[in-house]
């Protein structure tokens, strides 16, 4: 089975329509979280990941802080705002889509989660002491998450105490080693110096992970914003990647 793994969107249709045209046809679509947050186009972004094949969906923190599962006052102002303005104009199916997704999803090969596996909507993974420490939390030999916004690959052998922080190549396809805790980066909002989308293909019965990189028409999505006035910072990180 060929799955699509896909995480923070974060309300970037273009970026979203580009990475789904550039995966092609797959036998499954796996989504970490954060549909909403940040971008212009969250009605169009829940509406489009709902007809995609055989779909996992998982609640990101921007998604229920959106739905008023999450106190916003935890957040900067600027993604305060931002949240604040995807709450006006979220479309009540739209809202009921993101209050009925699950925060995890297990099986054979793969737990899904947004954030960490012991705290699978809020921890950030973004060094090996705190990979280390979420490895007995998980029994499938694969972890994927998202929510830092950074392609990376955390790997424990048998005979190691500490994870080992690959940062892949990107556009390459790497066999996967048992118990790896891995992150496809961000569709919608990457983060590493890099503003092309960001995604990955898992290949279940080949155990193979194809991480890639889309450019996508990143100033058409910063008119959106600038139209609706989301704030200045976030329009400009979308051409920097930070």
């Amino acid at each position: 089975m060929r799955a699509l793994v896909i995480s923070d969107i974060h309300a970037n249709l273009t970026a979203l329509e580009t990475v789904l045209e550039d995966a092609g046809e797959v036998d499954a679509t796996w989504c970490l979280g954060d549909l909403v947050g940040y971008g212009p186009d969250p009605n169009e972004c829940v509406a489009l990941v709902q007809t995609l094949p055989n779909l996992v969906c998982l609640l990101g923190n921007h998604d229920a802080a959106a739905i008023g599962q999450l106190n916003i006052d935890t957040f900067n102002p600027e993604a305060r705002y931002s949240i604040e303005w995807q709450q006006e104009v979220l479309e009540p199916d739209h809202q009921a889509y993101l209050q009925s997704l699950p925060t995890s999803y297990i099986n054979e090969q793969a737990t899904l989660v947004h954030g960490s596996p012991r705290s699978p909507v809020f921890e950030y993974l973004l060094d090996n002491q705190l990979a280390t420490e979420n490895f007995p939390h998980f029994s499938t030999p694969y972890c994927f998450f998202g929510h830092t916004h950074l392609p990376s690959q955390f790997y424990l052998s048998p005979d190691q105490i500490l994870a080992k922080l690959i940062i892949p190549k990107p556009n390459t396809e790497f066999n996967l080693l048992s118990r790896t805790i891995i992150n496809p980066g961000s569709v919608g909002q990457p983060r590493d110096r890099d503003p092309r989308a960001s995604y990955a293909i898992f290949d279940s019965e080949n155990k193979t992970w194809a991480y890639r990189r889309i450019r996508y028409d990143i100033a058409a999505v910063q008119a959106r914003m600038a139209s609706v006035n989301l704030p200045e910072r976030h329009i400009q990180r979308l051409e920097i990647g930070w």
